[in-house]
Order: C-alpha cells, then sequence, then structure tokens
C-alpha cells in the first residue's frame, strides 16, 4: 500500500531572514516591551528619557538608528568589559557554529567546558581548584550556598548592609538591599551586619551557626573601598570559626578593579569565588563558581549524587567559547593593567572638577569600577532645592545629572538606587583617554546647569504622571 507522507528525512525549512526582521522592526522596541514584557520599566525609561532605540554597538560606544554616537559608561552593568561586539569573541563563537559540535548532549563530557575549566583555575590561586559552571551571577550564588550549606552541615548564611549578590530566591536572602527583599516573603535563614563591623560580625559566627560569610570586596552600587583591616579581619574570624568566606565577584571579577579578582587587592584566600558578567565577552550568559575540591566533593559525593546540582545550559558551547575568548583578549590585550590605568585616570580628571562644583563631593573606586558622589551645595537656595529632592527620593537629584549628560551629551550613565547620591560608572576597559575627556567635559557642562533644575523636575514631573495614570489604566 502506498502511503503518502512526510519524508522520514528531515529538511530544513525555508531561510530565515532575522537581519530583514530587525530592519523592518527596528523601533517598535518600547511598545513590544510596553505590550510583552515589563510596562513599568518601559514607563520608567520613558519618564527619564531613557528610551532611545539603540542599533549598534562597538568599543565603548552605541549608536542610536538615527546614526548619534553615545559613550557608554556602564558597558551593560559590567558586561561588556572587552569592548561591546569585540571581534575576536564574536570571532571564537562564530567559530564554533560553523564546526556543528554537538552542542549540550548532557551525557558527555564537552571539550569546551573542560577547556574553559582549566583556563579559569590558571588565573586563581591554587586552592581555588573546582568549577561549576552555570548561566547568571545570581545563579553562581546560589550555587556557592548551597555547596556550603553542604560542606559544613550549616543552614545559615551572612551577609553585609548594602552589598547585591542577586535577585533569585536563594541570593536574594542574602541581599543587603532590603528594597529588594520587600514582598516576597520568608526568605533563607541569614544574618545581616553593618559593612565594617566586626565586633557584630563575631557575635554572629561565635553561634557556629553560619555556613558562610558572603561578601562584596567592593560594594558595587556604593563603590566603598573598605576601611584597611576590615576584610583581612572578616577573613580571619570565618576561619577561627570554621565559616567560609565567599567573595562575590560577579562585578568585580575579570579586571573590572584593576586586578584579576577584586580580593586580590587585600590578599585574601576566600573558600568560593563567584564570577559572571565580564567572563562573557558581552555575547552569551556565562557564570562560573570556583571554589576548593573539598567543598565541591562535598556536593558531588558518590556516583549517585553526580548530577545532584546541575545547569541544562551552563557548560553549552557558545559560552564556553565566548568565555574562553575573553581570558584570552583580558591577556593578550594587558587588559586588566589597561582597566586600572583607565580607570585611575578616569577618577583623577573628575576629581579635577572639585573646586569648580561644590556639589561634587568625590569620585572614587579602583579600576573600571567608579562611583562620583554628590553633596549638598553651598549656596542656602540651592541647598534648599537640594533638600527636597532628597526628601523624595534619594536618587532625584543625580537623576538631574544623568538625564541632561544623556540628553545633551549622549553619555549613558545611571544612579545606584538607594544608596545615596551616587552615579556609578562601569566602562569597557577599552575606554580611551579621548572618551575621558568627553565625559568629564560633558560632567563640568552639566554640573554647572544642575542648580536650574525647574525645567528637568517640571517635564519629569509631567513624564512621571503619564506613567501613573498609564499604570492605573492597566490595572483597571
Amino acid at each position: 500500500m502506498d502511503m503518502k507522507g512526510p519524508s522520514d528525512r528531515y529538511l530544513p525549512s525555508m531561510a530565515y531572514d532575522i537581519k530583514n526582521i530587525v530592519a523592518n522592526r527596528l523601533g517598535e522596541n518600547y511598545e513590544l516591551h510596553e505590550q510583552y514584557v515589563n510596562p513599568t520599566l518601559v514607563d520608567v525609561f520613558r519618564t527619564i528619557g531613557f528610551d532611545r532605540v539603540y542599533s549598534r554597538g562597538e568599543g565603548a560606544h552605541l549608536w542610536d538608528r538615527d546614526g548619534v554616537k553615545y559613550l557608554d559608561m556602564l558597558g551593560g552593568f559590567g558586561v561588556a568589559a572587552v569592548g561591546r561586539n569585540n571581534p575576536v569573541v564574536a570571532g571564537a563563537i562564530r567559530d564554533v557554529l560553523d564546526m556543528d559540535l554537538p552542542n549540550m548532549v548532557q551525557m558527555d563530557c564537552a571539550l569546551l567546558s573542560g577547556l574553559l575549566a582549566e583556563a579559569i583555575v590558571q588565573r586563581t590561586p591554587p586552592h581555588l581548584d573546582a568549577v561549576y559552571f552555570c548561566n547568571s551571577g545570581t545563579e553562581s550564588v546560589e550555587a556557592a550556598m548551597k555547596f556550603a550549606r553542604a560542606h559544613t552541615g550549616r543552614d545559615r548564611m551572612c551577609h553585609f548592609t548594602g552589598g547585591w549578590h542577586g535577585l533569585t530566591l536563594g541570593a536574594l536572602s542574602a541581599m543587603g538591599n532590603e528594597e529588594f527583599r520587600e514582598g516576597f516573603g520568608q526568605l533563607l535563614a541569614s544574618d545581616e551586619v553593618a559593612a565594617g563591623d566586626l565586633v557584630g560580625l563575631e557575635r554572629v559566627l561565635v553561634r557556629e551557626e553560619t555556613a558562610a560569610v558572603i561578601m562584596e570586596c567592593i560594594p558595587g552600587h556604593s563603590v566603598l573601598i573598605p576601611e584597611d583591616g576590615f576584610l583581612q579581619g572578616v577573613q580571619d574570624l570565618c576561619q577561627r570559626h570554621g565559616t567560609l568566606l565567599i567573595c562575590d565577584e560577579v562585578a568585580t571579577g575579570w579586571g573590572r578593579t584593576g586586578r584579576m579578582f577584586a580580593f586580590e587587592h587585600w590578599g585574601l584566600e576566600p573558600d568560593i569565588i563567584c564570577t559572571s558578567k565580564a567572563l562573557s565577552g558581552g555575547y552569551v550568559p556565562v557564570a562560573a563558581m570556583v571554589c576548593r575540591r573539598s567543598i565541591y566533593q562535598s556536593v558531588f559525593s558518590s556516583m549517585e549524587r553526580c548530577w545532584v546540582h546541575s545547569s541544562s545550559f551552563g557548560r553549552n558551547n557558545l559560552a564556553m567559547a565566548a568565555g574562553l575568548a575573553t581570558l584570552h583578549v583580558l591577556d593578550a590585550d594587558d587588559m586588566v593593567n589597561r582597566s586600572a590605568v583607565q580607570g585611575r585616570r578616569l577618577v583623577d580628571q573628575i576629581n579635577a572638577l572639585r573646586d569648580r562644583h561644590d556639589v561634587l563631593k568625590e569620585a572614587r573606586g579602583m579600576g573600571c569600577m567608579v562611583a562620583i558622589e554628590l553633596q549638598a551645595p553651598r549656596s542656602p537656595a540651592r541647598k534648599v532645592a537640594w533638600r527636597a529632592m532628597r526628601a523624595a527620593h534619594e536618587s532625584l537629584f543625580p537623576q538631574m545629572v544623568v538625564i541632561p549628560l544623556l540628553d545633551r551629551h549622549h553619555v549613558l550613565t545611571q544612579v545606584t538606587g538607594s544608596h545615596g547620591a551616587i552615579i556609578r560608572l562601569l566602562p569597557p576597559y577599552v575606554i580611551s583617554d579621548d572618551d575621558i575627556h568627553w565625559f568629564t567635559d560633558a560632567l563640568d557642562d552639566v554640573l554647572g546647569r544642575v542648580h536650574r533644575v525647574a525645567g528637568p523636575m517640571i517635564g519629569m514631573g509631567r513624564s512621571a504622571l503619564r506613567a501613573k495614570m498609564r499604570e492605573r489604566g492597566r490595572q483597571s
């Protein structure tokens, strides 16, 4: 009997023209997100004038669909460390695609993940010799917390006020930012200690119920450099009380602070580190938790437990290729040293503006992780405006700097939320001297005009009112 039907051999469909789709629909970005993704975020971007449509990125720059060039001082919150669309990283990803390698077979040990693990261990201290791959910084924190609990047999964590460790439920439990914890119910047990308070930390650890202390050596949102002796004191207390030390290097790792890892500035020996962001090369989500082999084997303690913690996408070939290429670029192009040099130059040139602008308290940081902190002006009239905006929200006054930086000077920056009057900079390490002059000239101009707040405040108020009306319409 002749049975006609589809061939048993798979035949690919017609070519999918993603370039044509992007070309035809570029500009619908915010409407699509408003309808299908996060309309509240769209309202925020429209309110502060950040609803730009970017069409291209290269190095430390972005271009919008009208061809206007922007200086990117955020670098995707640190993921574009080696520059946007780095050709070496892009080439490695294309090569892997061209090789038609089997990807995510799962029932195998793929070469590229082994190679990246080897490359990572070659760049960490000798005692950090076991690597677990996942997809994001918060997942690496989740892994670190689970591994610490398995190794110590303890359930509690300890974290510091102001620390940022991620937004998944476990990481959120160790989040030192209360505004992000609100509304999510009961979290895991974690004691919060004020940053710098070794006495308070010992009061927690002496109970010997804490699996691990998790900390950012340099908090990514405030970029406050710790007082001398504090980080070493944390490590000493952990060792004394059988508590593991987790250094969250998601934002600071891979050269961001001018060293490969931030903990190196203080000679620390963490038991576990969490990394992500820069390792991606700005292309493919990738993260790694690196720890002592003894901690690792506490989790994978038998053949029956070989998959007790895993991620379907964590060891995928594209992520591994991006990571390998990024590490090559860091070494071959001396990127870690470049981060140190250009970051110091940026801080020095910003601080040179303090004599001209009393509202500029200081720029501080390490490498290409920089915070600009503002303060109340000396003029009584301007001080009244400062206090009024601070009373409304801590970030309102620095937004009066961030908005014209983008609008007048095409410089992309952002405030740090509820962390004071701080503007955070995470530029790609490839930032040039001309880029630094572009930024400081723009900041000089904006700070000179910042006391003229009435116009921007009125415009922002009107945008916020329209956003609230749209929000109420969605809820009704």
